[in-house]
């Protein structure tokens, strides 16, 4: 019986933890933005300005990017 008198005011301590850090990390937009990652991953970007100032204004491409090569189908049109 002793225990419940330890246990109960720890157990609503350490909730009363739980949800402050929660609040605290929601205020600080933790939440915000759950699947901007993912999808950013897949969408296609331009290349940054600063490369292509760092490249002196040239066109640059990124390594793999599929839109730099004509294919057979563009060479005929």
């Amino acid at each position: 019986m002793e225990i419940i008198y330890i246990t109960i005011p720890l157990v609503l301590v350490v909730g009363a933890l739980v949800v402050a850090v929660f609040i605290m990390m929601a205020k600080s937009g933790q939440f915000d933005d759950m699947d901007g990652a993912a999808h950013r991953m897949l969408m296609e970007e331009d290349v940054s300005a600063d490369a292509q100032e760092a490249a002196g204004g040239k066109k640059v491409t990124m390594p793999g990017d599929v839109n730099t090569k004509k294919t057979d189908i563009e060479n005929k049109l």
